[in-house]
């Protein structure tokens, strides 16, 4: 006797289901190739219209299909969008995520997720920018990554190589957690009140401050160096936001500050911290980058 054959609407189902279930991965390597909550989420979109018209039969894993395409789709957009980040007004940051709904984004590792490494993975081209995320943030082995990037595998460990020491070239040793947050809180309590000497004192001598506004009257456009000068502009954002409230918020797997103003979002605030204070301040002032991340906390309330 013939055996049912399952309806189409039977395998969308399972289609969907099966896709629903890698989605936080696929976010999770688009977000880090691209720097970029809208780009990622549009990417992922990309993929579940592929998926829906693959011939699903044929393959064998699913989860290896999708990482593929959602890679191969990342690095064409983040090729495009490089053109268009070099017409940036000011210093171009990526966009924060949310990530207290999910705290990996998708991922077994906590690399590349931060934005201070965000910022210098955008430096590297986006195929080695694909294979360091592929190897350090989710362990594929280099005969997967190879073929993802349809690379030999002698070329793409020369690829993650290469990634690994433009990234530890551009970092200093981290503080642990527990200072980080102390550092913040601080940061955080002298910001609040424009207090520029308690500013001063969390701050290392060449801290680095850099204002992602894209063009936004008052913002500063090129990065700001030194413990005084720093501590200045973040004792102004008091001026700058009246009224607004300091809240600690998760953002990159990390504790950042956000500012809101009128129930509105205005600032978010990413920070490095090494032995001598704070060292780096990343300031995400650009309206479209923080709805990206407000939107970011539901994206797994979406679906495909």
């Amino acid at each position: 006797m013939d055996q049912p054959q399952p309806s189409p609407d039977d395998s969308l189902s399972a289609a969907a289901e099966a896709f629903e279930r890698l989605r936080p991965r696929l976010f999770g390597i688009a977000y880090r190739v691209l720097g970029s909550v809208s780009e990622a989420e549009d990417v992922v979109q990309d993929v579940w219209e592929r998926w829906q018209g693959a011939d699903r039969g044929a393959v064998r894993d699913s989860g290896a299909f999708l990482a593929k395409i959602t890679t191969r789709l990342a690095i064409n957009v983040a090729q495009s969008a490089r053109v268009r980040r070099e017409a940036y007004v000011g210093p171009w940051l990526p966009e924060p995520v949310d990530t207290s709904v999910d705290p990996q984004v998708g991922a077994e590792r906590g690399e590349a997720l931060e934005l201070a490494v965000l910022l210098v993975l955008q430096r590297l081209n986006p195929v080695e920018r694909a294979a360091y995320v592929l190897r350090e943030a989710f362990e594929y082995a280099y005969d997967e990554i190879a073929g993802m990037l349809q690379l030999s595998q002698a070329d793409t460990r020369q690829l993650v190589s290469r990634a690994r020491k433009r990234l530890s070239a551009g970092r200093r040793e981290p503080v642990d957690a527990a200072q980080h947050r102390r550092l913040l809180d601080a940061f955080v309590a002298a910001a609040r009140h424009g207090d520029v000497a308690a500013l001063e004192n969390v701050l290392s001598s060449d801290v680095v401050a850099y204002a992602d506004g894209n063009g936004m009257r008052g913002v500063a456009r090129l990065e700001v160096v030194g413990a005084g000068p720093v501590a200045r502009i973040s004792a102004f954002a008091r001026k700058f936001f009246p009224g607004a409230g300091y809240d600690v918020v998760e953002a990159n797997g990390r504790p950042s500050l956000l500012l809101v103003q009128d129930g509105v979002a205005v600032a978010l605030v990413s920070v490095t911290a090494g032995p001598d204070g704070i060292d780096g301040l990343y300031w995400v002032l650009a309206p479209d980058k923080l709805r990206a991340y407000e939107r970011s906390a539901g994206r797994l309330d979406g679906r495909p």
